[in-house]
């Protein structure tokens, strides 16, 4: 709690300084045309990421930390002109919040996630994930196997790395926690696995994101251009690389070995935030199955793929690679997970 006090008291300082300075100089929003930002290029141009970064280490508290970050970097850009910086957060055409959540392609992604969240906890209420956990307690004995099974999942659902966090943690949280695999090296596992595999799957939302950046006339098949990149994306590669030397030769080492020895004796959080800990053991049901999981899970990453190539105009001549690359991953996700709610709703209620 004293660390937190402090982070905010220095967050509270740093706005106050810099809100002074601001009244300082006032002025009218510079033209966007001729306007040049003063700490363009120099060191001060570090400062938000840092206050975000520091402030996040020092008191948990990521909201408030990126909170101040974004005030900061607004300070910096428009040279202290308080007018010019609630335009820019708020209203800035380019990175504005409000043209931000405005835009077509962000509302989808939230709609979609929103979507993942109701269906997650559909699969939760319908015994699906208790079912798939007792099913993986049959077949996992070890702690190892219990990270290459949350490892293995990770790889399937390659499709969305939002999708592939909520539902890898949801439904393979207790067994980790039979296993006394530590919060802190799920989280690892599931991160590693999540973005990694999707930004090198050739059929995700990371691959029609990456392909539509690609300009139309430019004369550049986007889609082939990732592929060509996989092999580069050194990041996804080493990632995975790591992860799979970290879990099969246990080498844990710095915050994550003292984690991991805390876990073995029974304390799975290590830290004071302890998320889930009050948790009782989902019951599983007796008619729920395993299937009550794969089916939906299934039926998303199919219904999305054809939703993403149907927006790329698959089904009215257009080759499977030129469909994919031209697609439009937003509104596909969002027809997908309709699809699958659906679906998921219809096929609970006959059970």
């Amino acid at each position: 709690m004293k660390r937190k006090q402090i982070g905010m008291l220095v967050f509270i300082a740093i706005i106050v300084i810099l809100m002074v300075v601001t009244s300082q100089t006032p002025g009218t929003i510079a033209d966007v045309d001729s306007y040049q930002c003063k700490a363009y290029a120099t060191i001060l141009s570090l400062l938000p990421p840092v206050i975000a970064i520091g402030l996040a280490l020092i008191t948990k508290e990521v909201y408030t930390s990126l909170l101040a970050g974004i005030i900061v970097g607004g300070l910096l850009y428009s040279n202290f002109n308080l007018e010019l910086m609630i335009n820019t957060i708020f209203f800035q055409e380019e990175g504005g919040m409000v043209y931000k959540l405005a835009d077509a392609w962000n509302v989808g992604i939230l709609v979609f996630l929103v979507m993942l969240g109701i269906l997650v906890s559909l699969l939760n209420r319908a015994g699906g994930s208790a079912a798939f956990g007792k099913w993986a307690s049959k077949h996992i004995k070890t702690r190892i196997g219990a990270q290459i099974s949350v490892m293995i999942l990770g790889v399937l659902i390659f499709v969305d790395d939002y999708f592939n966090c909520l539902t890898v943690g949801s439904v393979m949280r207790p067994v980790t926690d039979r296993h006394k695999v530590s919060r802190a090296k799920l989280s690892y596992i599931i991160d590693a696995t999540a973005a990694p595999v999707c930004i090198i799957a050739p059929i995700s939302s990371w691959a029609a994101a990456v392909t539509s950046s690609v300009p139309a006339d430019s004369g550049i098949n986007g889609f082939a251009v990732f592929i060509q990149t996989i092999p580069f994306n050194l990041y996804a590669l080493l990632t995975l690389v790591m992860l799979i030397g970290v879990t099969l030769l246990r080498v844990d080492f710095g915050p994550m070995k003292t984690h991991e020895m805390n876990a073995i004796k029974g304390d799975l959080f290590t830290t004071p935030g302890r998320p889930y800990e009050d948790n009782e053991e989902e019951v599983v049901k007796e008619n729920s199955h395993v299937l009550d999981l794969i089916l939906p899970v299934a039926v998303l990453i199919i219904s999305c793929i054809v939703a993403m190539i149907y927006t790329g105009g698959f089904f009215s001549g257009t080759s499977f690679v030129e469909a994919f690359s031209g697609c439009d991953a937003s509104v596909g996700l969002v027809l997908g997970g309709a699809v699958t709610l659906v679906f998921t709703f219809i096929y609970y209620m006959m059970r």
